[in-house]
C-alpha cells in the first residue's frame, strides 16, 4: 500500500520556484489498478517518480507498505527499486546493442543471480509477454509493440509487487495500444500487481479501477469506475 502525506515537490528555475506537487495526500491500496491523467506540466511524471523512489520530496512523506521511502538512504532506495518496483516507459528504453533476452536480463544484474538463473528468468518473462520466439532479436528488429513487450518483461522479470507505467502506449497505434493494455491488465489480474499508469489517453484510463486527475500539482479523483476488475479473493 502507498501512503502519501502532504507531499510537496518544488524545483528552482531561473524564473523562480516551480511547484510540481502541492501538498498531495493519497492512499493507493495494494493490488489496485490506477490511472493518472492531467495536462502536460501538471505533475504526473513527478508523482510517478516519487512513487518509484526516483526522487525525494521537498516536504511530506511517501511510504510503500512499511518502507518510508522519503526518509531512506540512497542505497536502501536502490535496493527497493531493484526488487520491488518495475518501470515501463513510453520510449521503451531498450539497449540497441543487446538482444531481447539480454535487455531483460539487465534488470536482474543488481540481484546477484547466477548467469543461468538470469537467463532462465528472462526467458520465462519473455514467454509471458508472448515473445518466446524473439529472444535473440535486437530492438531494431522488433515492432514498437514488441519492443514495449520486451520492456514489460524487463520490468516483470524481477517479480515486483508494483508496476509503474509512464505513457506505456504513447508511441503505439490504436490496435497495438489495446494489445499492450490487454497484456498489462492481464498481468495485473493474474499476478496481483499494484499497477499505476500515467496516460493522456482516456481509452487507457477508462480501463483502470480508479482514475486520478493531476493539475497544478493537486490531485482530484474521477468517481466513475473503470472496466478493470479482479476477483477480490485474489487480493
Amino acid at each position: 500500500m502507498y501512503e502519501l502525506t502532504n507531499l510537496t515537490k518544488t524545483y528552482e528555475t531561473k524564473r523562480g520556484t516551480v511547484s510540481a506537487l502541492n501538498n498531495v495526500s493519497l492512499s493507493i491500496p495494494t493490488g489496485q489498478m490506477v490511472a493518472i491523467q492531467g495536462p502536460t506540466g501538471g505533475g504526473k511524471s513527478t508523482l510517478l517518480q516519487m512513487l518509484g523512489a526516483l526522487e525525494r520530496p521537498t516536504s511530506g512523506t511517501v511510504a510503500l507498505s512499511e518502507n518510508l521511502l522519503s526518509g531512506m538512504p540512497d542505497a536502501r532506495l536502490a535496493d527497493i527499486r531493484a526488487r520491488t518496483i518495475g518501470f515501463v516507459f513510453q520510449g521503451f528504453n531498450l539497449i540497441p546493442t543487446l538482444t531481447a533476452q539480454e535487455n531483460v536480463e539487465t534488470a536482474l544484474a543488481p540481484l546477484g543471480l547466477s548467469r543461468t538463473e538470469r537467463r532462465r528468468r528472462a526467458t520465462e518473462a519473455l514467454d509471458t509477454v508472448g515473445l518466446s520466439e524473439r529472444l535473440a532479436h535486437h530492438p531494431a528488429e522488433l515492432s514498437g509493440g514488441q519492443q514495449q513487450r520486451v520492456a514489460i518483461a524487463r520490468a516483470l522479470v524481477k517479480e515486483p509487487s508494483v508496476l509503474l507505467a509512464d505513457e506505456p502506449t504513447g508511441n503505439l497505434d490504436e490496435q497495438t495500444r489495446d494489445e499492450i493494455m490487454d497484456l498489462l491488465e492481464g498481468l495485473w489480474r493474474d499476478q496481483g500487481l499494484t499497477l499505476i499508469i500515467v496516460t493522456h489517453d482516456s481509452a487507457v484510463a477508462k480501463r483502470a479501477e480508479r482514475r486520478l486527475h493531476l493539475k497544478h500539482g493537486a490531485v482530484s479523483e474521477k468517481k466513475e469506475h473503470g472496466t478493470a476488475r479482479r476477483n477480490t479473493a485474489q487480493r
